[in-house]
């Protein structure tokens, strides 16, 4: 499963990225107004230090001005993913431009039907918010399972892009479930380090290698 970051933050994507734990970004306007950036500039960085793709979300909603905006976010660079929302106009803009070449993030999905229409319109991925299904009482890892069944019975090319991720369960469900990417804020990336056996298991290796008094460098 590729690991992408939901942030609009540089050294957060930086420091994931020296790690080789990043395989791409995503962004959304909220997520570039918690930056404070201007958005074409942020877009450009990110794009710069990450090799995989980089969501950048239109703000349109009509058909023509979402291919408007597309038009100048598929210039920044190659690696740039136009994120459209799951609407009639979004995934007319969608066939549209994947039928040019571009690569497309159909968002804002929360049923298994929504994301039939996104793969029937050609998108390179789809993304199912769990996070915001489990906080409305469903089960958002039940509706990664209804899309996985479902594009694997009609071979879909279309990524499931796993978002709304908020702990470290939501990432091992959908690593369980076949999903091919999730997407999570660094924050919750850096958490599936933390096992308090791991812990405990270096404190006391390294308290037993100090009572060695020796040194390895």
């Amino acid at each position: 499963m590729k690991f992408f970051a939901d942030t609009a933050e540089i050294k957060d994507i930086r420091e994931l990225a020296e790690a080789g734990l990043l395989d791409g970004v995503t962004t959304n306007p909220s997520l570039i107004k918690k930056s404070g950036r201007d958005f074409i500039e942020t877009v450009t960085e990110i794009a710069s230090v990450v090799s995989g793709p980089v969501s950048a979300e239109v703000v349109a909603i009509e058909h023509e001005a979402m291919m408007k905006e597309a038009d100048i976010l598929r210039k920044i660079a190659d690696n740039i993913v136009v994120k459209v929302p799951l609407t009639p106009a979004g995934l007319k803009t969608c066939k549209a431009l994947t039928s040019d070449g571009t690569m497309v993030n159909v968002t804002l999905c929360f049923s298994a039907n929504q994301a039939l229409l996104a793969a029937k319109a050609g998108a390179s991925f789809i993304s199912p918010f769990v996070g915001r299904l489990d906080d409305v009482g469903q089960p958002g890892m039940e509706l990664i399972a209804d899309i996985r069944l479902i594009y694997d019975n009609y071979d879909f090319a279309t990524e499931i892009l796993v978002a709304s991720v908020r702990n470290s369960i939501h990432v091992l469900d959908a690593a369980k479930l076949g999903a091919d990417v999730m997407t999570a804020p660094p924050a919750v990336i850096w958490s599936l380090f933390k096992h308090p056996l791991t812990d405990a298991g270096l404190a006391s290796f390294l308290k037993d290698w100090e009572a060695t008094g020796q040194k390895i460098a």
